[in-house]
């Protein structure tokens, strides 16, 4: 039997500790890192906030050289060692996945770390897609004890692995 994908899951910051908060999800609150500057209205490129808003879940990407096709109803994509994200606002991709060649020295998908294992692509920036306003805002695992982000919301791998079949495109993340 299937579980009913959640409709939304909420994001706030934890009392006292901007880079800290809580997922909710239904009945069950998850601690969560959060971006080094906070939950920001204003988000921009390099300012390691989270952006505030109400999202749209687009994707999952996971390395499926380490773990098995998660159960999801979200679109599924492989991470690939060619795989990366373009975080430069003058580039005509950015806030975009992109194909690095392996010679080029660039933030990659694949990580040698587990951060990346599963990352579930928002629709932040996305439409109209606007220079310097963020890219790769993500919910992805976290670092030891939870520490900040860049900007993206992070759990717990475990937690998160457990999560995603509750997870559909009609979920929606606010960040509050």
């Amino acid at each position: 039997m299937q579980k009913r994908s959640l409709s939304r899951i909420t994001v706030r910051r934890k009392p006292g500790d901007a880079s800290r908060g809580w997922l909710m999800a239904g009945m069950l609150a998850l601690p969560v890192a959060l971006g080094r500057g906070g939950i920001k209205a204003n988000k921009r490129e390099g300012d390691g906030g989270t952006p505030r808003g109400s999202f749209r879940l687009k994707r999952l990407w996971w390395r499926a050289d380490k773990h098995p096709r998660p159960v999801t109803a979200l679109p599924v994509r492989r991470i690939t060692p060619a795989d990366g994200w373009c975080e430069d606002p003058a580039d005509r991709h950015y806030n975009r996945p992109i194909k690095v060649p392996a010679n080029v020295s660039v933030d990659r998908l694949a990580r040698k770390d587990s951060l990346y294992d599963f990352i579930i692509e928002i629709d932040h920036n996305t439409r109209p897609r606007i220079a310097g306003r963020g890219s790769a805002v993500f919910i992805h695992a976290a670092r030891q004890g939870f520490a900040p982000t860049a900007g993206c919301v992070a759990l717990e791998l475990n937690t998160l692995r457990r999560m995603l079949s509750r997870l559909g495109p009609q979920t929606r993340v606010v960040v509050e």
